[in-house]
């Protein structure tokens, strides 16, 4: 029997597993979210959740994936053998095709905005210019779909290396300058006259600006942020050893999530209120507001260019684990397929992401269900599919799995209560279905 991977150390898993999950959804979707959401009051309430729903559903992943060291199919169906819940397992390789199908299209953005800022392409713009050169570059087929071309390929170059020479290799480097990175954006940008407006209104929590929508969109927020409901985080724990502790590997992963989604607050609300723009400006508050604030800083346009590089490496360390997926599941722990079916589902994942690519240019007039192809595609993963995937496996891990199996898994190799564990297991089993159940009737109209 051929040798499965491992990481080589626990910080090469904690860094992997939080790239996953500090992607574009924690720097990106997060501030945009809670701008337009009431600010502090929906920070607050993502903690909440995030503690109360997402960390232990984070668990169960990492207690599926280490008990089996199966990647997530073979997981499932070494658990329940027979029936049809591998399928689950399937669902979320589906899910993770179709998300970095578009979620490389983002990517590809990334790179094209950090190419003009270090050209000196965005410097000589005024404010008002934000707004219509980000609608260029989206609508600009031949530069979307390079861009798209090019994130995709530094995707399967990493991932075809494996996970201790690509995956780990990258995160030991591209998650500390994450960082980095970041602490200086932040610091410049309390350092603003008139930050400390932004940071009222991100942290300190107006409980009359909560609403069911508040409640519901910091929910959702809450485990996208964790890269769940895909099985990613099975996979990933399956390359774990078992002397390692995962109710502390789960704390360090949810630990550095929280932080870099505080970072993000730090680093544009202060920085948004100082110039006088609204922090509601929704998704475009990235590609359109951020430049125009950062062209009014001192030294602007260098802030700016290392804020996108940073971006580059948290969308590139969720890329890689969405693409992780499908390779494993391909492969089967056959290292000797795992080149080939990383440029095969890689390049297979770039055509996929071409009609997305083009969706705001040459394609916008093609519309499925009135929504744009990208926009579709957007729909189907966020508000169905990854909700489902969460649930079935809120409902899998503690109805499957022997109560011996989760307890020996959950203590091994550290010191924990028995109370703890009591805890956990009435969370997975009974808080965390029922909220994303909520969550997902809430956004299919039921409720």
């Amino acid at each position: 029997m051929k040798k499965r991977e491992q990481w080589t150390s626990k910080i090469g898993f904690i860094l992997a597993a939080a790239g996953s999950a500090i992607g574009l959804g924690a720097i990106w979707k997060l501030p945009y979210v809670a701008g337009t959401n009431g600010g502090g009051a929906f920070f607050l309430i993502f903690l909440l959740f995030t503690l109360l729903i997402a960390m232990p559903l984070l668990l169960a992943e990492f207690i599926l994936g280490r008990s089996t060291q199966k990647e997530a199919v073979s997981a499932y169906r070494q658990v329940s053998p027979g029936t049809k819940w591998h399928w689950i397992g399937r669902l979320g390789v589906i899910t993770s095709f179709l998300l970095l199908s578009f979620y490389s299209v983002v990517g590809g953005w990334i790179l094209i905005y950090l190419f003009r800022s270090i050209t000196g392409g965005l410097a000589s713009l005024e404010a008002d210019q934000y707004g219509p050169l980000f609608n260029n570059v989206i609508a600009n087929p031949v530069e979307a779909l390079i861009a798209h071309f090019i994130f995709m390929i530094l995707t399967i170059w990493v991932v075809q290396g494996g996970i201790q020479k690509g995956i780990e290799r990258a995160s030991k480097y591209m998650m500390p300058a994450l960082f980095i990175l970041f602490l200086i954006i932040v610091i410049r940008s309390l350092s603003l006259d008139g930050a400390w407006e932004g940071v009222t209104f991100f942290l300190q929590p107006d409980l009359s600006e909560i609403t069911s929508e508040t409640i519901l969109f910091a929910m959702g927020q809450s485990f996208f942020s964790l890269s769940l409901g895909v099985s990613i985080m099975v996979t990933y724990s399956s390359y774990l050893p078992k002397e390692e502790s995962l109710p502390r590997s789960v704390g360090s992963v949810v630990g550095l999530s929280l932080f870099i989604s505080l970072l993000a607050g730090l680093a544009i609300f202060p920085a948004v209120f100082a110039f006088g723009f609204e922090p509601s400006e929704g998704p475009g508050l990235i590609f359109a507001v951020l430049p125009a604030v950062f062209s009014q800083m001192a030294f602007g346009s260098v802030f700016f260019t290392l804020f996108i590089a940073l971006l580059l490496f948290a969308t590139l360390t969720s890329a890689f684990s969405l693409l992780e997926i499908i390779v494993a599941s391909i492969t089967k722990n056959d290292q000797e397929k795992r080149k080939k079916a990383a440029w095969s589902a890689g390049l297979l994942i770039f055509v996929m992401g071409i009609p997305s690519a083009l969706s705001f240019g040459v394609m916008n007039d093609f519309l499925i269900f009135g929504l744009p192809f990208f926009d579709a595609v957007d729909f189907l993963v966020s508000n169905i599919l990854l909700p489902i995937g969460a649930l079935l496996i809120s409902i899998f891990v503690p109805l499957k799995i022997p109560k011996d199996v989760l307890w020996k898994e959950m203590s091994q190799g550290t010191n924990i209560a028995k109370k703890w564990f009591a805890i956990w297991l009435f969370l997975i089993r009974y808080l965390a279905p029922v909220a994303i159940a909520i969550v997902f009737l809430n956004v299919i109209g039921v409720i």
